[in-house]
């Protein structure tokens, strides 16, 4: 007789094939065995099968049926083979998670460190059928005080967390290979956990081990997630896109793991309160923290949102897997702020007097042309023109209203215009309604560049159309990389079309030098205070019109960068910095971008006799080659930030006594080291710098203003 020592693990169930002659005597000895309960679950699913509707070919027949023990059930169960048994079980999945999708995610494993909240993920994980496996890791045993948010039962008491949740788990699908890592995770073994797996979900209570699992995941780039049970809180931290980004978003800075070891729960509170935020903490639970080691054994937690958590990490695992954008970050799903937003829903009335949308998309081919000018850049997004059509032609006119100190003499806002007449003549092109075009300078506006009606098209022209409609600005970080020679060629012959010239920087010595540069002149312009003013009035914040100016979010802020921000808002905090000839670190942003970056170009323009219009005209030409060379990045993979040398729009000396009295000698030095760098002649004028690299997508885009009236036509 077969004894129940020779069958099966404490938490894997024994899948049995009684065609297989072994299998067939181990299924032989426990009939033998008087309390092991047989359970054939063959005839309830085959009928449960044939319900479905559009059932898959699973190609299995009674010869795939398996018999299962659960050893600690004492219990064999029969059910049809895997293909079938999960095309049942699945089906209800369908389609918020299609077939094929459910055949993806099945390739994936996925390792779950702390077996608390974490028993809720597996569980959710597995429910879901998003992963092909599971390793799990926790060195504890269950507590009857574990019960009010571990889905286990009083016969589990005793048993070691991680089993417990690989039992449940065995018990919802047999097929589902599960690991277990009874020991937990240390120093020691961290890198043999991650090892083979695909998603890194941390869920422990030890900050040391926290740590060392996103060092381990860091290593072998692979992303984390993890869920806090207050306010919904999710973190994501991308290490397999960011392989140098810093554990916890950098939130406890150059803390060792070593300094985080066998501190009791009231020394933890200080670095949980650093990473969950004091003010960010529900009240409950901040007050809780204060009563630990007092009244409270341990910081509280509730079942339901342990069970709202496994929902925001099966979602991440989800995305990750199918290959949809997650980027790293935070995020809060707080169902108790949802509640007290509880409103009625609106009605729909099906009648014919239903208003129709208040704004629908222009469908006129002018007023198209109109909408892809108003989507030109422009710095800060400020859009320093105003848009206007006669009969006879469109108007895009330079608005000195807009101007800024670094906007001298009106040259940056020619470029913002020249780059909307280009998209202007990109549209017309694609409707067929393409016209002559040029620039004049008069008295009713500095310049003013004018598209004429006609009926012709230009292919080339009407091909940039979608990526106009398209463009962003990507202040992500780079991930380096060299961009291939056709690549660059094909971004000066764009600049070439409009008359310009590309200046590159694409050497890792070129690229060192000027992220110094730039970022010395980012100094400057925090320390300088009209500069320094006139930077955050361009700047939006939560809660602000985004229609114009530069909306915070889209500065792709690591969590000590957005401090920073905070810190540099302060007017006499800068004041401070210039009397100690300090802040150095104001240039971090700048510096980091440029590092990561590919390229840094310069488009160029020289002077042209007899052309009309003068200085600014050539400005406006050169903004035209900007908006060309920026869409044929992005059409070949580049991501693209426009940088802002204090310097850039200064011709000569009183241009930058002008723009900075007490920096314009190191601005007269940083502007000769940059043109230098660039290997820009003396005879051409800088129209703009861009910095181009392989980064992630854009997670804002940048909006605009309404064009006047809703009919722009005047």
């Amino acid at each position: 007789m077969v004894g129940e020592a020779d069958l099966g693990v404490e938490y894997r169930p024994l899948v049995l094939d009684p065609g297989d002659p072994e299998d067939e005597r181990a299924l032989a000895g426990l009939r033998g065995i008087p309390y092991i309960e047989f359970n054939d679950l063959r005839g309830l699913l085959a009928a449960e099968f044939g319900r479905l509707n559009d059932p898959p070919d699973t190609a299995e027949g009674p010869a795939d049926d398996r018999w299962v023990y659960y050893p600690w059930r004492r219990s064999v169960i029969v059910v049809p083979g895997p293909r079938t048994f999960r095309a049942i079980r699945l089906d209800r999945n369908r389609n918020k998670l299609t077939r094929a999708e459910q055949e993806r995610l099945s390739t994936q494993t996925v390792g779950i460190v702390g077996q608390s909240v974490g028993h809720a993920i597996a569980y959710t994980l597995a429910q879901e059928g998003v992963c092909g496996a599971l390793r799990l890791a926790d060195f504890d045993e269950l507590e009857l005080s574990n019960l009010n948010r571990v889905p286990a039962t009083l016969f589990d008491i005793g048993v070691n967390k991680a089993i417990v949740t690989a039992r449940r788990i065995a018990e919802l699908d047999p097929y589902l290979p599960v690991e277990v890592r009874g020991g937990g995770v240390d120093a020691d073994t961290v890198d043999e956990f991650v090892d083979g797996i695909g998603i890194v979900v941390e869920e422990c209570d030890s900050l040391d081990v926290k740590l060392l699992v996103r060092e381990a995941a860091r290593r072998r780039k692979l992303p984390l997630i993890m869920e806090t049970s207050d306010r919904g809180l999710l973190d994501v931290e991308r290490f397999d896109l960011e392989p140098d980004r810093p554990p916890f978003h950098g939130l406890l800075g150059d803390t060792a793991a070593a300094q985080l070891r066998g501190l009791s729960t009231r020394d933890k509170a200080p670095y949980v309160v650093g990473l969950l935020g004091a003010r960010d903490l529900s009240a409950r639970m901040a007050g809780s923290l204060v009563e630990v080691g007092e009244t409270l054994n341990s910081w509280p937690q509730l079942g339901g949102d342990v069970m709202l958590g496994a929902a925001s990490v099966a979602t991440a695992v989800r995305r990750i897997g199918l290959g949809r954008p997650l980027r790293s970050g935070r995020t809060r799903l707080d169902i108790e702020q949802a509640l007290d937003a509880l409103a009625d829903p609106d009605i729909d009335i099906d009648d014919d007097t239903a208003d129709i949308e208040a704004d629908p998309p222009a469908t006129a081919p002018l007023d198209r042309v109109l909408e892809c000018a108003q989507r030109a850049p422009s710095g800060g997004n400020i859009q320093p023109w105003s848009l206007h059509t006669t009969a006879r032609e469109i108007r895009i006119a330079l608005d000195p209203r807009y101007t800024t100190t670094m906007d001298i003499g009106y040259r940056g806002s020619a470029v913002a215009v020249g780059a909307a007449l280009y998209n202007a003549r990109v549209a017309a092109a694609a409707h067929d309604i393409l016209g002559g075009h040029d620039f004049v300078e008069d008295s009713g506006a500095p310049l003013t560049a004018v598209l004429r009606h006609g009926t012709g098209t230009d292919p080339d022209l009407a091909a940039d159309y979608p990526y106009a409609l398209a463009r962003e600005t990507n202040r992500r970080l780079g991930y380096g990389g060299e961009i291939p020679a056709p690549i660059l060629a094909g971004l000066a012959t764009a600049a070439a079309a409009e008359g310009a010239q590309m200046r590159a920087a694409t050497d890792s010595r070129a690229l060192r030098e000027l992220a110094v540069v730039l970022a010395e002149s980012d100094r400057i312009r925090y320390l300088t205070p009209q500069l320094h003013r006139e930077m955050f009035a361009e700047m939006r914040w939560s809660g602000d019109d985004l229609t114009d100016g530069i909306d915070t979010q889209s500065l792709e802020l690591a969590p000590d960068e957005r401090v920073a921000l905070q810190i540099g808002r302060r007017a006499d905090v800068m004041a401070q910095l210039h009397s100690w000839s300090a802040g150095a670190a104001l240039g971090d942003y700048a510096r980091d971008r440029v590092r990561s970056s590919s390229a840094v170009v310069a488009v160029t323009f020289g002077p042209e006799p007899g052309a009309d219009g003068g200085g600014l005209s050539g400005y406006a030409r050169a903004g035209a080659a900007v908006a060309r060379l920026w869409i044929q990045a992005e059409r070949s993979g580049l991501a693209v930030q426009p940088m802002s040398p204090v310097f850039l729009f200064s011709e000569n000396r009183t241009d930058l006594d002008a723009l900075s009295p007490a920096y314009a000698d190191r601005l007269s030095r940083l502007q000769g080291r940059f043109l230098e760098v660039l290997e820009v002649p003396e005879k051409e004028s800088v129209a703009l710098v861009l910095r181009l690299s392989y980064a992630a997508a854009a997670s804002v885009r940048s909006r605009r203003r309404p064009i006047p009236g809703g009919d722009p036509r005047s």
